[in-house]
């Protein structure tokens, strides 16, 4: 698979979620992902506005979906949504439900591992439930958490490559990456690269964080295709 780059639309204000949406497709991106505080602060609605603006481009609903999949994956996908995030937490018979809602409303499905015991067997457990895709993630407050007691900040990276040679679908590291972290998914074997928090997004404020930011994703948008 060719590197894809994803972008998180973590922003709470639609008007500035368009911008930056906007801002990305210009700089090379490849997919939309309505994030989960713009779903939270507006629902499917925000994956209408994205749909409405962007009627050919992939949208990611971070719905981190944990329960009643089946009908959270109908609504998304009534309003634009090509993708939809399940947990690998959930029960797994809502992991089914949310599969045989992508195949009822064509829509692929991406299994998050985040917080499970063992993040290996997760993701190969996510792929034997049929998950089309691994999101392989270290969340926003276990990372800062566990920094802040003193101990070293996990990332995606630490197990990466082990997820990745672990199943044989798609694998996306979500984290806390840099800017050379991000780039260097697909050596890792994740052609899926997410760029977001810090890089893309303030923290806690879930706006736009820098002032310079279609330069920047454009720079790591042509590093990262380069490896294609």
């Amino acid at each position: 698979m060719r590197p894809i780059v994803q972008i998180s639309l973590d922003i709470v204000d639609l008007d500035e979620a368009l911008e930056t949406a906007h801002l990305a497709m210009r700089a090379g991106v490849d997919w939309l992902e309505a994030g989960t505080p713009m779903l939270m602060a507006h629902g499917a609605n925000g994956v209408k506005v994205l749909r409405e603006a962007f009627p050919d481009v992939p949208i990611v609903a971070d719905l981190k979906i944990m329960d009643g999949g089946y009908r959270e994956v109908e609504i998304v996908a009534k309003v634009g949504a090509t993708h939809v995030v399940v947990m690998e937490r959930a029960h797994p018979h809502t992991v089914r439900e949310v599969v045989k809602a992508g195949r009822d409303f064509g829509v692929e499905v991406m299994g998050d591992n985040m917080i499970s015991e063992n993040l290996i067997d997760s993701a190969k457990r996510l792929e034997d439930l049929g998950c089309g895709y691994v999101i392989h993630h270290i969340g926003f407050d276990e990372r800062r958490g566990i920094a802040a007691s003193g101990q070293r900040m996990p990332s995606p990276l630490d197990q990466l490559r082990e997820v990745c040679e672990a199943v044989s679908v798609p694998v996306q590291a979500v984290g806390g990456l840099t800017t050379e972290q991000a780039i260097a998914c697909p050596s890792y074997g994740a052609p899926l690269v997410v760029l977001g928090a810090p890089l893309t997004v303030d923290d806690y404020a879930f706006k736009s964080a820098s002032n310079n930011l279609e330069e920047i994703v454009r720079h790591i948008c042509e590093r990262i295709h380069a490896q294609g």
